[in-house]
Parts: structure tokens; sequence; C-alpha cells
């Protein structure tokens, strides 16, 4: 059987990712703590559809470091001790 996320769970992966990346750019100027913020970014660059009236615009960057790895992985603890 699969198990359904429920959207607290959602919500806690979302905010344990971004104060992972909120610990990558604080430790980013700290010495022994720079390794991090050490990551890689990928995504589709930013392209625009212009439709006269109209005008969109698409694209999505992740940025995946150290931190963000470690705050997803303590989320997923939480979200398992919350159960």
């Amino acid at each position: 059987m699969t198990k359904k996320l429920s959207f607290m769970q959602v919500l806690i992966l979302l905010i344990g990712a971004v104060l992972g990346g909120f610990i990558a750019k604080l430790t980013a100027g700290v010495p022994f703590l720079s390794w991090l913020g050490f990551g890689d970014s990928f995504g589709i660059s930013p392209f625009t559809l212009d439709l006269g009236v109209l005008q969109l615009t698409f694209g999505l960057s992740i940025e995946i470091t150290v931190a963000t790895i470690l705050g997803l992985v303590a989320a997923v603890i939480i979200c398992k001790w919350i159960n």
C-alpha cells in the first residue's frame, strides 16, 4: 500500500528545505561551516511567451546544498516522529 503525504507533512518538508537553504546562506562566510553551502543549482532557464496582449514567463531553478539536504532529513525525522 502506498501512503499519501498529508498537508502537514508537506509543509514540514518545505520548512525543512527553506531552513536548510537559509542556514547555507548564513554559513557561507564562516570558514569552518562553509561546507554547508556546498551544492549546485539546476533547472530550466526562464523564457518568455509574448502573445501581444499578454506576456508569460516560465522558468524553474532549484538549488540543492548540503544544508538543504540536512534540513530535509531532519524534516523527514520530525514527520516520522509526529506520526
